[in-house]
């Protein structure tokens, strides 16, 4: 029996970065729609994963005599139901960061202020903190376990 529990979708997937023309500024209407496209078009990856998922578990759900087949078979589709969930959460958090986009609200940092800046955004839409206040949140979780 295959192992067909997909990894989860935590990169966006062919995309052309976004350039800064020489005076523009930071988060402007041209800036906030490449973001806002980049998140539907994740979010539209993400959707079609859960399809994927939904044929696939019924397609392929047999009732097998052997234990150890049945017991494969449910443990495969365990973890692709995690996978989904984990991805239900982040379709959750990528729909609050277009909200934001949409009340103007995108790309500076929640704590500091300061901006996020493009690249990171790009690594991390859905990302709320500058990459300073980002590693001190780590270093604190670390430190105290929270």
């Amino acid at each position: 029996m295959a192992n067909t529990a997909a990894q989860p979708r935590e990169r966006i997937t062919n995309f052309t970065p976004y350039e800064m023309k020489k005076g523009e500024e930071y988060m402007s209407a041209e800036m906030l729609e490449h973001f806002k496209q980049l998140l539907l078009q994740w979010k539209q990856e993400l959707m079609e994963e859960v399809d994927r998922t939904m044929h696939h578990m019924q397609e392929d759900a047999a009732n097998y005599a052997d234990p150890s087949d049945r017991a494969t078979q449910e443990e495969e589709f365990s973890l692709e139901l995690r996978t989904r969930d984990r991805e239900r959460k982040l379709i959750k958090k990528i729909d609050q960061t277009i909200d934001r986009i949409d009340k103007d609200d995108y790309g500076f940092c929640d704590q500091c202020g300061v901006e996020i800046g493009i690249r990171r955004l790009e690594a991390r839409p859905t990302a709320t903190l500058c990459i300073d206040c980002k590693t001190l949140a780590e270093i604190r979780e670390r430190q105290t376990g929270i």
